[in-house]
């Protein structure tokens, strides 16, 4: 299975869901999890992943299948020199599971990086003229960017992307 997560806040908990799917192009969900966690650490310029990272590791225990790779929804590594909150989460998970990080807006420190498995692929998908940006880790960032261009939607973001977002936005 794939798994697409994602975190919305409230002033009284951190709702985390986890949206199942079997392949890359695939309209729908087959599963999905939602838990409420206590209320997130606040928001640090840089270090997204300490406010994430907690409710989607307890979103990911629920889960009863084996997943195969791990989509977030920002980035794997801030252009090439530190972890983001996918290679924090991929650190968490023992390292066994692909990350593919899908972010919204460009990291602030730049584009480029040093390392080329490390780099930010923009993607643009639909008629959108704004691109996506994907790292990855344990699977070629070029793949995984490929991967997020094939799936389903006519939009910017794709459609499980976007369902795991409405989730945990609509969550009470």
């Amino acid at each position: 299975m794939l798994a697409c997560v994602d975190v919305a806040y409230r002033d009284h908990a951190a709702i985390a869901g986890c949206v199942l799917f079997r392949a890359w192009s695939d309209q729908f969900a087959a599963d999905q999890v939602v838990t409420f966690e206590p209320p997130a650490s606040p928001y640090r310029s840089g270090e997204f992943y300490l406010r994430e990272l907690p409710p989607i590791l307890a979103v990911l225990k629920r889960v009863k299948v084996q997943i195969e790779t791990i989509i977030v929804d920002g980035y794997v590594w801030l252009n090439g020199d530190r972890m983001g909150l996918g290679a924090h989460l991929h650190s968490a998970l023992g390292e066994k599971v692909p990350i593919v990080g899908v972010a919204k807006n460009p990291w602030r420190g730049g584009t480029s990086s040093q390392y080329p498995e490390r780099r930010i692929i923009p993607v643009i998908r639909g008629s959108s003229t704004r691109p996506l940006y994907v790292t990855s880790v344990m699977m070629d960032v070029a793949l995984a960017a490929r991967l997020v261009e094939s799936m389903h939607g006519s939009f910017r973001i794709p459609t499980l992307l976007a369902e795991v977002n409405r989730i945990v936005q609509s969550a009470h």
